[in-house]
């Protein structure tokens, strides 16, 4: 889907009504920061305890490492020996961090893992070579990959090909470039009827009511422009469950302390020492490889949470004082008057 990101353009501006339905919950659901709030993490408090110098001589050491040595310390360890330095060197510190807190009061009891499952959402749109300003892109694939937290694993997926109504017709770029035919996209159902099959799908799964999740995405263009545009173009109102989501191009480049350049999907893959497995703009293949970086990373250490939210129709940034938690249960898509 990259290459419809790059050149994903903004449609008409929000109504009044919607924007003052997404601007009320984006305030309740905490999209701007709040001064007074504390900090959600039990671990952001006091660093003080002797177990923090204990990591810090850790990482002071690792840090003086080559890559040979940080290769050599993971195989010891049974740790993943695959990755660039960088990689390499942030997996030794996670795992020695998490070691020595899980053995120190530091620790606190808290856990590691809020979500039970993830979401990777990562949809495919109409598009031309040179698209003009005024362009609207329809999603024309909606896959869905889900994460179990708990033995991060890929445990289900979705898929459904959507009928385009504004460009029913696909430009020969279009398919050459997602491996969707005109056939394929005729013979399918219309967005509103697939993001029904998706949210009963969501159901089935228990999600926002037994089990506690929320979404994934390869930057803010599936929710914020394709997702926002489709729902406009179809006359629903924007799901709630899906104005908030992970960024993973965002948690990427803070865990691994890398520059935006490194964070698109080949780059991510190759710098965790995997290829892609697929059809590249393959909605369902491009979810696929998105969890399996998400896997990589919650192996590694990191702690994947929210970080942007849709307000006003764009994508904004949640800040990482704003409390943790779930997606609400999704609910059957309703029409905008």
């Amino acid at each position: 889907m990259e290459s419809q990101k790059k050149t994903g353009q903004s449609v008409n501006k929000t109504s009044t009504s919607e924007k003052d339905e997404e601007e009320e919950c984006c305030a309740n659901t905490s999209c701007e920061k709040n001064e007074n709030q504390k900090p959600s993490s039990p671990k952001q408090g006091d660093f003080s305890d002797p177990v923090y110098k204990e990591i810090a001589v850790e990482n002071g050491t690792i840090n003086r490492m080559n890559k040979d040595e940080l290769r050599a310390k993971c195989a010891e360890l049974k740790l993943d020996t695959r990755g660039v330095k960088d990689v390499l060197r942030k997996r030794l510190k996670s795992y020695y961090k998490k070691q020595k807190l899980m053995h120190s009061a530091a620790a606190n009891g808290s856990t590691d893992t809020y979500f039970d499952y993830i979401c990777v959402v990562d949809f495919e749109a109409t598009c031309e070579e040179n698209n003009p300003p005024d362009y609207l892109h329809e999603i024309i694939e909606f896959p869905m990959v889900l994460i179990d937290m708990h033995t991060l694993e890929i445990v289900d997926s979705f898929q459904q090909y959507v009928k385009p109504v504004v460009n029913p017709q696909l430009s020969e770029f279009c398919v050459k470039l997602t491996g969707i035919t005109q056939k394929m996209v005729d013979e399918a159902e219309t967005f509103h009827q697939v993001l029904k099959r998706a949210v009963s799908w969501l159901q089935e799964k228990e999600l926002g009511t037994k089990y506690k999740y929320t979404f994934l995405t390869d930057g803010s263009w599936d929710m914020g422009k394709f997702l926002h545009t489709q729902c406009k173009l179809s006359c629903i109102r924007y799901p709630q469950f899906a104005r908030k989501w992970i960024n993973i191009r965002k948690s990427y480049g803070n865990f691994y302390k890398v520059p935006r350049t490194q964070t698109k999907l080949i780059c991510m893959l190759e710098n965790l020492g995997m290829q892609y497995d697929g059809r590249p703009h393959c909605g369902l293949d491009d979810s696929r490889n998105i969890a399996r970086i998400a896997i990589y990373m919650l192996k590694d250490g990191c702690q994947l949470r929210v970080n942007e939210c849709l307000h006003s129709g764009e994508p904004r940034s949640v800040p990482i004082s704003a409390p943790i938690e779930g997606a609400p249960a999704p609910q059957t898509p309703q029409k905008r008057d």
